[in-house]
């Protein structure tokens, strides 16, 4: 047992959903048949094949429809995060900020907006959407600023909301999310072929809805600022913005049954489940007793560590094991520390074991990372721990917890070369945690 394995585990859940497994089994050409999603086409019975990517995977994904496309692409944009960029013959690149936005952002959802307006009722457009493309498109109503946009990015990040409650949220304040692209394409045929990023896979979530109907509401937006206290420290353009939805002074977004859904079809292509199933297989090609424990991993970070490490020292069964986790946990910011989720997690793990005199030599490799390569505004993936590192903890006296409590992760575990770091892996469907029981 040791560290490497759990980094191999991690690694093969990543592979199975990057693009360049996924996008060949979703979209094909056949002589003058393309296959996209669950549809085909017929390519002298359209006019023009137009792609928009959009996402921390965009480029990736854009990058294997021009493999199967070619110069058949009549034109295509992406959008995608810093230093995610790959070299694209047929696609144009906006790289934009993650997770705040910026002024990129803004321009960005401008120039969307504008290669959308080009399209005809005749036309296809793939859309290949994956998790970021909520921030990396700054699409506000006129009346709210990028100061405003980056205030309430800040906020709804800090204060411990989930992905779901923060694009509610973010849908009510946009021009293209929460369904509000379709209306832009002037009738266009529209495929979606989307990775998710979000627990459950909820098509109007990931992404933040981009070509999918919206159940929720202005007042549903509002109910997330007031459940989170944030309504006073909101900036004002917005709450009003809010406030006029909900009294009907703007238009809510498209909902369920709205014809302008009709030539709109929405594909998952990858998901943590197809991650998580190829991080199990490698796990028993690598010798342990594996399964998954948890695949809709949710909550604040600390919390879940907790009920993990219990469910590690309960396992009863053969050894060694493995025990593996997917979703996304949630962490609110009490200290002025560095850190994501990940490392968070990971770090709470420690505590607890410390706290239940968890003694080295009985201990589990735990390993948390973020499938995208990114853990909050870190160069980490994620971070892991094992008997080895927790001897040089005691070794050293650090104090877990003083860095827990300060949201301090990240320079806890550069001290003890515990980070993980990949890089931009070009995908992104939440997280991946891995336990290895001797």
């Amino acid at each position: 047992m040791s560290v490497q394995h759990a980094i191999d585990i991690f690694n093969a859940g990543v592979e199975a959903v990057k693009p360049t497994r996924l996008i060949p089994q979703y979209l094909q050409l056949t002589g003058n048949t393309i296959a996209v999603g669950q549809q085909t086409f017929e390519v002298d019975g359209v006019s023009g094949i137009y792609v928009l990517s959009v996402g921390k995977a965009a480029a990736a994904m854009a990058l294997e429809a021009e493999k199967v496309l070619g110069d058949r692409i009549t034109g295509g944009l992406v959008v995608t995060k810093y230093h995610h960029a790959l070299p694209l013959q047929y696609c144009t690149t906006i790289e934009g900020g993650h997770p705040l936005p910026d002024e990129n952002s803004v321009a960005t959802a401008k120039k969307v907006i504008t290669f959308l307006k080009q399209l005809h009722a005749n036309d296809l457009l793939i859309c290949c959407i994956s998790g970021g493309a909520s921030a990396l498109l700054g699409d506000v109503a006129a009346s709210i600023s990028l100061d405003d946009l980056q205030q309430l990015s800040s906020l709804l990040l800090q204060c411990g909301a989930d992905i779901h409650e923060i694009n509610t949220v973010r849908k009510h304040i946009s021009t293209l999310k929460g369904g509000r692209l379709v209306p832009q394409v002037n009738g266009a045929q529209v495929v979606s072929l989307i990775i998710s990023d979000v627990p459950g896979d909820a098509l109007s979530v990931i992404g933040s809805g981009l070509t999918v109907p919206d159940n929720s509401t202005f007042m549903d937006a509002f109910k997330v600022l007031r459940k989170y206290d944030l309504i006073d420290d909101c900036p004002l353009p917005i709450t009003r913005y809010i406030i006029e939805g909900i009294r009907g002074q703007v238009p809510e977004t498209p909902k369920p049954g709205d014809a302008v859904f009709n030539r709109v079809s929405n594909n998952i292509i990858g998901s943590n489940h197809v991650a998580l199933q190829a991080a199990l297989m490698q796990a028993q090609r690598s010798g342990y007793n594996a399964s998954i424990i948890n695949s809709q991993l949710d909550g604040d970070a600390e919390t879940q560590a907790a009920l993990f490490v219990q469910q590690l020292v309960n396992y009863s069964g053969a050894k060694p094991a493995c025990l593996l986790m997917g979703g996304e946990t949630t962490v609110a910011i009490k200290g002025n520390g560095k850190g994501g989720r990940n490392q968070q997690f990971v770090l709470a793990c420690i505590c607890e074991l410390v706290k239940r005199g968890i003694l080295p030599g009985n201990l589990p490799v735990i390993l948390s990372g973020g499938t995208d390569g990114t853990d909050g505004p870190t160069d980490a993936t994620g971070a892991y721990i094992s008997n080895e590192l927790i001897l040089s903890i005691q070794g050293n006296g650090m104090q877990p917890s003083d860095y827990l409590e300060n949201n301090d992760a990240y320079n806890f575990f550069r001290q003890l070369n515990a980070l993980l770091i990949t890089g931009p892996t070009q995908t992104n469907v939440m997280d991946i945690v891995v336990a290895l029981i001797p």
